[in-house]
């Protein structure tokens, strides 16, 4: 990774529990410590209750005056309360649909997410589950790619990445 660009990132984990205290923000801890152990910097995780009104108003504030990642981790699911999707779209400017689907490819319950990817401004979101397992995978799954998507859209030019056999 370039050191003339420190590559950025935010959490926002969408809970109920965790926003009242009766829960612990794992699956946030564990996506801050891959993002790190990547070379990421992890520059704020914040915390919302359920909703579309509250992702979409978490995402606004995150993604003010800020390029990077963002990262929702919560209320991709069926429950009556999953609306991170909605939020997202609520705010997003352009989907990233292939992010989504990679994310959805990594284990047979991901067939049940409705998580969404796209940018706002120069931010890029990514929808996870909120499962300490899940949302790891899916952030591995497309960890290898969103460093050049974050580059891209700060200037644009980026260089493709090179890949094996080509």
């Amino acid at each position: 990774m370039e050191d003339s660009l420190a590559l950025e990132a935010k959490i926002l984990t969408v809970s109920d529990g965790v926003a009242i205290g009766e829960r612990e923000d794992i699956s946030g801890g564990n996506l801050q410590k891959l993002l790190e152990d990547s070379g990421w910097v992890v520059k704020k995780r914040a915390v919302v209750k359920d909703g579309s009104q509250s992702v979409a108003a978490g995402l606004l504030d995150l993604s003010k005056d800020f390029h990077g990642l963002i990262v929702t981790t919560g209320g991709t699911g069926f429950g009556p309360r999953d609306q991170t999707p909605e939020g997202t779209l609520k705010v997003i400017e352009r989907e990233a649909p292939g992010l989504a689907e990679a994310m959805r490819l990594t284990n047979p319950l991901g067939r049940l997410s409705r998580a969404v990817a796209g940018t706002l401004g120069s931010s890029l979101i990514l929808n996870v589950p909120g499962s300490a397992k899940g949302s790891v995978e899916c952030l591995e799954a497309v960890l290898d790619i969103i460093d050049h998507a974050v580059r891209l859209l700060q200037d644009n030019k980026d260089p493709h990445p090179t890949q094996s056999g080509n």
